[in-house]
């Protein structure tokens, strides 16, 4: 069970990271307006609690691709949050 451990673990530090990116952000525009980066910040935890409940499902048959799935969405949805961070002005 090591694997999931090592996934609860990437979608911890991926997210977070990500989390922190919009902090730094924020940090680094006080004047600007943070409706948008908290919009990401809530868009990151929602994406954290999907797929940490995914990864938690028992009733999955083929766990290997199932597995597999969640890393793949995991980084797909994590480039998408890096690229609004990188389009807020």
């Amino acid at each position: 069970m090591a694997n999931v451990r090592n996934l609860k673990k990437d979608i911890n530090y991926v997210l977070g990271d990500i989390i922190e990116a919009v902090y730094v952000w924020e940090y680094s525009n006080p004047s600007k307006d943070t409706k948008k980066s908290e919009a990401i910040i809530d868009e990151a935890i929602a994406v954290f609690d999907e797929l940490i409940e995914k990864v938690n499902d028992k009733t999955v048959e083929n766990k290997k691709a199932h597995f597999k799935g969640i890393k793949d969405e995991l980084e797909t949805k994590g480039r998408e949050l890096i690229d609004k961070i990188n389009k807020l002005d």
